[in-house]
């Protein structure tokens, strides 16, 4: 005679293994689920925070910085200004003249010179007609050269805007020789061809600060009469 063996006595070895994996394993699987959860929370923050400083990095830092100065190129005023800012005629008329002054103007300070070489440069629209004559300019008057022999002051009469692309500039020359006596007193006139290109970059706000760029130039001596 066989021995009766009920359904629940089957199901009981079954159901006391499930309970003790539940009791033991379980909450280590909702733990991890929480972890796992929390992982992806805090890796949505940072790529968020990731994303807000890239764009502030990226932000152009660089805030346009006006130097109004005289005719013999000295500070008279000096300010922070917003990029929406034009460029007026008053602050094209001030960098021309500082730019006619740094490419006639010899002084027998070495590092002076080379500064006013590079600011003469950093005006000049690359290749163009005005930086092939202000490069032969050069190699025809040795600045550095022309500085053991005599010094030249230039002194800015007018700065005057005939297109809105074209300005005339008359001013003066003197030469001095080393003992500081006048060698020679000249007139000049120059026609100047613009164009002007708002500077984003700090190194270029620092030698050109409004965006000016001589595209043309030509110049000859006045003859008094």
């Amino acid at each position: 005679m066989g021995i009766a063996i009920s359904a629940n006595d089957l199901a009981s070895p079954y159901l006391a293994a499930r309970k003790e994996w539940d009791e033991r394993y379980g909450s280590l699987i909702k733990r991890a689920q929480h972890w796992r959860g929390a992982a992806v929370l805090a890796l949505l923050v940072a790529l968020a925070e990731a994303v807000v400083i890239l764009g502030v990095a990226t932000r152009p830092k660089t805030v346009p910085y006006v130097v109004a100065v005289d005719s013999l190129g000295r500070v008279v005023a000096s300010g922070a200004v917003e990029r929406s800012s034009e460029v007026n005629e008053r602050m094209k008329g001030s960098a021309l003249g500082r730019w006619i002054q740094d490419l006639r103007g010899v002084t027998s300070d070495g590092l002076a010179q080379r500064k006013a070489i590079d600011r003469v440069y950093a005006m000049i629209g690359s290749g163009t007609a005005a930086q092939t004559l202000v490069t032969e300019f050069y190699r025809a008057n040795q600045p550095f050269d022309r500085a053991n022999k005599e010094t030249v002051q230039v002194e800015i009469n007018t700065i005057l805007p005939t297109t809105e692309h074209t300005y005339e500039v008359d001013w003066t020359e003197t030469a001095r020789d080393p003992s500081g006596g006048v060698v020679s007193v000249g007139r000049w006139k120059a026609i100047l061809t613009i164009a002007v290109n708002a500077p984003t970059d700090e190194n270029v706000l620092q030698v050109n600060p409004f965006g000016v760029y001589v595209m043309k130039v030509n110049w000859s001596k006045v003859v008094l009469r």
